[in-house]
Order: structure tokens, then sequence, then C-alpha cells
């Protein structure tokens, strides 16, 4: 996809709950709604700087729960990790179904284009008045580990290093007899737009085959040659940060693409580093993922 140069999306308001916090509301011409982003800023940073600062992306998943763009300075300790790093770390709103693509809407196009809206127009914005270098990464847990490896796959030369933390990072893996990311997406639509068809998010996965294999991280693999990929999960069992005794299906499945999704690039010759753990699709593990992959991401962009 080719990134255009957008006018028109802009700035509305900025809020700063904290020192380091900022936080924006965007209008966008490519939207329904105006979209929220929240901001780390490094020491030093100021809007007149004479320098530009490497940029860390970290995309959220499915908002049914309205995580949205506080999700990771609420449920993790992503604030204090990057205290001291040179780097502006921006979490962006991905919409009520998190999924990271501009709508297909039965071949028509339109609103909601969170693709377009992320990387090109927030992108500029951010370029252009708040000092964001070139040099990026981008990680997700969830849908956002989806939006972060198609992201850096479907934009060649946009991110050095992108990572997945329980994403479901295979869409056309199918089980007949379980849970599959179809089912997934069909889900999240269902819960976070009920007003929607969840076909109008790629089609449907067999009619529109092509429109879904343009945005699976599976197929794309070969494209991310040259990006530090990061990939983990957990198999589903109760983990050390689970009190329950039930296996968790949807982690289960992440498990499954994610292990699916390192392997082709193993074939391929593209190196990846992985985590399989016990454990299931919760915060707890996001946070510890997010401490260990950060050192391997900001290394690729400081």
């Amino acid at each position: 996809m080719r990134l255009r140069d957008m006018a028109g999306a802009g700035v509305v308001g900025e809020r700063r709950p904290r020192p380091r916090v900022l936080d924006l509301a965007v209008r966008s011409t490519v939207l329904d709604d105006v979209a929220r982003v929240r901001l780390l800023l490094p020491r030093g940073w100021s809007r007149d700087a004479s320098r530009t600062w490497p940029v860390l992306w970290l995309l959220h998943g499915s908002g049914a729960g309205r995580d949205g763009h506080t999700a990771w300075t609420d449920h993790t300790d992503v604030e204090e990790l990057t205290e001291d790093a040179e780097v502006i770390v921006v979490m962006p709103d991905g919409g009520p179904c998190g999924n990271y693509t501009d709508w297909w809407n039965r071949g028509a196009g339109g609103a909601p284009k969170w693709e377009t809206f992320h990387l090109a127009e927030l992108r500029q914005i951010l370029e252009r008045g708040y000092r964001a270098g070139a040099d990026r990464a981008v990680a997700g847990n969830a849908m956002g580990g989806l939006g972060a490896l198609a992201y850096a796959a479907r934009h060649r030369g946009l991110f050095r290093a992108a990572a997945s933390f329980s994403g479901p990072v295979h869409t056309l893996h199918r089980d007949p007899a379980g849970l599959d990311v179809a089912d997934l997406v069909e889900l999240s639509v269902a819960v976070g737009a009920p007003s929607l068809d969840w076909t109008d998010v790629w089609g449907d996965p067999d009619e529109q085959r092509i429109v879904w294999r343009q945005h699976n991280p599976y197929d794309l693999a070969g494209r991310l040659a040259g990006v530090r990929v990061h990939v983990t999960a957990g198999d589903g069992a109760p983990g050390p940060y689970d009190a329950g005794s039930g296996r968790d299906a949807l982690e289960a499945l992440a498990c499954t693409v994610s292990r699916e999704f390192a392997d082709k690039l193993g074939r391929l010759g593209i190196p990846v580093t992985t985590h399989f753990y016990r454990g299931t699709h919760t915060w707890p593990y996001w946070r510890r993922e997010l401490r260990a992959a950060l050192p391997d991401l900001l290394a690729e962009i400081i």
C-alpha cells in the first residue's frame, strides 16, 4: 500500500495529565469521529527542538473494553520503562474493533480507514508538529499484534522492528472444529460495532480471499525481510498470573497461529525471536512480554 500525503487532518485538542504524557484529539478525514492518541514524551522534548526522536508505536487489542489509547499506560509500566529512553511512544486509538485496516466495505472503501489514519495522517502530524523522526518500531497485543505485523509487512521500510504479543497473525487459519481468526473478526465487530456487518472489514474469507491475504501477516511474511521480528503467545493453560483453572481458547488460538507464522518466517530464512509460554490472554502476560521485548525494539531505532 502506498501512503499518500494527507491534507485536512489535524489536532483539535491537547491535554497533559502528567509531565511526560500528552493526549491528542485528532480530527481525521478518513474516520467518522475524532480519534484519541496518547504520547509518552522523552526528557528534553520540545515542540521547537532542533532534533527529532525515534518512535515506538504501541497498538492495543480489540476496543470492546474501551481501553483504547490509554490501554498501555493503564495496564503496563511502559511509562517507567521508557523514562530514560530517547524515544517518543505513540499509542493511538485503533477503533472499537481493533482491526488496524482500511475497511473493505463491500468493495466501496470509505470510513473507517484506520491504516490510513495511523500511517498517513497521524504519522505526518507527529513528524510535522511533534518532532517524530523516521526511525520506527511497532508492537501490539492481541488484535494490536496483528496490526503491528501487518503494518510492518504492508509498508516495507516504515518500521525497523515489529512485535506481536498474542496476535492472531494468520487470519486465514481455519479450524472447523473450534475457534478460528475469522470468528475473532466477527466477534470483535459484533461487540465493538454491532450495527455493522463483520464482512465489511475484509469481505467473506472465502469469497474475498485475496483481500484477506493482502492483510494477513502469514501471507505477507516474506515482506518482513530486514525487520527485527518478535512473536510471543501463551498456550491458553492457566499460568503464573491466573487464578482459574480453565483453558483460554482465545490464547490457545493465538499461540497456534503465532507458531505457524514463526515457522513460515523460518522457512523463508527471516530471523524471528519467539517466546511461547504457559498463560492466558490477559494483560499481566503482555506487561511481562513488553518488558522483555522493549530493549530489542529500542535497540533497532535508538
